[in-house]
């Protein structure tokens, strides 16, 4: 991709949240082979391009291939991009609770926020990778959403309490006693929940979250799922509207059909398949898939870039989907 055709893409893309028309961010996996420089690229494409968010996801072992050179820390990994980007969002989708404390995880998104300006939003599940725990010596309970219900209690409450406040808690799997509850991030950093769950995520989601997701749902499930997220908001008196409703997808376009069989092939995938279940084919079959999440209630999308070193892809969403819409 040159820098002329990136530019000529620029400001293309960027969409009001809250108006009739949707955003769209790139979500990356460099678990499956990426180094930071690699990582570094794409979201500088993603800025350049006019995208409103680069966000990653935060594994530790490659779900298939070598992974070389191995896996980089998302929240180093966003730290790093904090100050080698200047407008969009950044952040994880998602985090595992398994993988840090409650109380350093606050400290570093904080921090990280603080310096990228007030532009990170955190996205945090309970995890499910057994593998990549034991691969790394990483505890790996049966029992795991207890422990994501505490930690975003702890992590929101350590960033609500006021200066000079000190914060409390005493739950079943972790205790806090006086903390100072510092550092602050620059704002209220959006909080993501998401997952399929049929209950006690969209509880979650309406107690805690800016924004709740759907990972790779079949487009007939999103509109129900949404529904009961907007349901599990209703019954604690919180204005559903007040949520963002998102989803990810794998995205593999093509300006043709033997462009997008090249790119379907080159991440190991079905054409059929993608169809199916992405935003997907030529470009017109992927502003279509984009419609009908959209009419489910999606006001934000996140596209799954699976080949990092195709800025190619990036540039023809930006100019050719994201533009016509």
């Amino acid at each position: 991709m040159t820098a002329q055709r990136g530019l000529a893409a620029e400001a293309t893309c960027h969409h009001d949240i809250k108006g009739e028309n949707m955003d769209f961010r790139i979500f990356t996996e460099p678990q499956q082979g990426a180094s930071y420089d690699d990582i570094l690229q794409v979201a500088k494409a993603t800025e350049s391009l006019g995208f409103d968010g680069f966000f990653r996801s935060d594994h530790y072992l490659t779900m298939g291939g070598d992974g070389l050179p191995g896996p980089t820390d998302a929240w180093v990994t966003l730290a790093g991009l904090a100050r080698e980007t200047q407008r969009i969002k950044l952040g994880t989708l998602v985090s595992s609770a398994t993988f840090r404390f409650p109380g350093p995880l606050a400290i570093a998104v904080a921090q990280v926020d603080q310096m990228s300006g007030g532009r990170i939003e955190f996205g945090l599940g309970a995890g499910w990778f057994e593998q990549e725990h034991k691969a790394y010596g990483i505890p790996f309970p049966k029992a795991r959403f207890g422990l994501l219900e505490e930690q975003l209690e702890i992590i929101t409450g350590l960033w609500g309490t006021p200066v000079g406040e000190q914060y409390s808690f005493e739950g079943k799997h972790y205790q806090l006693t006086d903390s100072p509850a510092l550092p602050k991030p620059v704002g209220s950093v959006p909080v993501i929940v998401g997952g399929g769950g049929p209950s006690r995520t969209p509880a979650l989601a309406a107690r805690f979250g800016s924004e709740f997701n759907t990972p790779f749902i079949e487009f007939e499930k999103l509109g129900s799922t949404f529904a009961r997220v907007r349901s599990a908001c209703e019954a604690i008196e919180r204005d559903p509207n007040e949520l963002t409703y998102s989803s990810a997808f794998v995205v593999c376009v093509g300006k043709d059909e033997t462009e997008f069989a090249r790119r379907a092939a080159a991440i190991g995938r079905e054409p059929v398949e993608l169809r199916e279940h992405g935003i997907a084919g030529t470009v017109s079959e992927a502003i279509d898939a984009i419609g009908r999440a959209k009419e489910a209630g999606a006001q934000r999308l996140y596209f799954q870039v699976l080949d990092m070193s195709d800025l190619d892809h990036l540039d023809l969403l930006a100019r050719e989907v994201v533009s016509a819409l």
